[in-house]
């Protein structure tokens, strides 16, 4: 119940972070949609031997997250959450790649741990662009966002209601689990044996929970479009916002920067 508790926690303090009063925050969702989705493309379109092109990339994430006074141990904590299945992705790579493609001063790099390192920093970039999305704009304003930029409704609704029901499935998980940890005596009850019949029920109560609320959406006028208390409006500053991000990841990804930089200094060594 612990857990269940915690993960409702985290999801409420996004929500939380995203009724800040920021410049980042006062933006159209639809600017920092798009401005995520073209960050992803470029990280996501180096190939994966390349990996000094990425770092200047690092530059997105850590400028949205201080402007949009988002808590760096937030952040940390969610990508850590993260880090196990990305380092499990590129695991391999330097087992079955081992040309060497480089030297830091006398230590040899194969290619395997470049692209690992690469993958690595990859969906680290790529998943703090989309937790900064949503925590400078809400999933109500994520959503809706998809569906002014053209997404089919019924795609963002579903994407809507999967959200919402989190909260749902996770409050009947925890009576179902404070109700069996009262009716326990000496550990009885406890055992993996009992998980099936759990989840059954769990499912069944889901289910009856999702009906009640369906028919309270309905009754209320709910007719699928999504509606904000603060409707925003595409200005000039959500425009310069996303063509300025959009030139600075265009010129990233033509040029390699980190190895320009290497160079130049590399002419004043002695």
């Amino acid at each position: 119940m612990a857990k269940q508790a915690d993960f409702l926690f985290e999801l409420g303090q996004i929500e939380t972070l995203a009724r800040q009063q920021t410049r980042i925050h006062a933006l159209d969702p639809r600017a920092k949609l798009l401005t995520a989705l073209l960050f992803i493309v470029a990280v996501m379109s180096f190939p994966s031997g390349s990996l000094s092109g990425i770092v200047p990339f690092l530059l997105y994430p850590v400028v949205m997250a201080g402007a949009a006074e988002i808590p760096t141990g937030f952040l940390l904590k969610r990508l850590g959450v993260a880090l196990p299945f990305l380092l499990f992705i590129g695991l391999f790579n330097p087992i079955f790649d081992r040309e060497i493609v480089m030297h830091i001063g006398a230590i040899p790099i194969s290619g395997g741990w470049v692209s690992f390192c690469s993958i690595v920093l990859r969906g680290v970039l790529t998943i703090a662009a989309a937790i900064i999305l949503v925590a400078t704009t809400g999933w109500y304003g994520v959503c809706m966002a998809f569906e002014r930029i053209g997404v089919p409704r019924l795609f963002v609704v579903q994407l809507l209601l999967v959200y919402r029901y989190l909260f749902v499935l996770l409050e009947e998980a925890a009576q179902m689990t404070r109700a069996r940890a009262l009716r326990s005596f000496s550990g009885k009850g406890l055992g993996i044996n009992i998980w099936g019949t759990l989840i059954g029920h769990l499912l069944l109560r889901t289910i009856a929970r999702a009906e009640r609320i369906h028919l309270a959406m309905f009754s209320r006028g709910f007719d699928g479009e999504i509606r904000l208390v603060r409707q925003n409006a595409f200005q000039w500053n959500d425009i310069l916002f996303f063509l300025g991000w959009g030139g600075l990841f265009l010129v990233f990804r033509m040029y390699n920067l980190s190895l320009l930089f290497g160079n130049f200094l590399t002419q004043f060594r002695l």
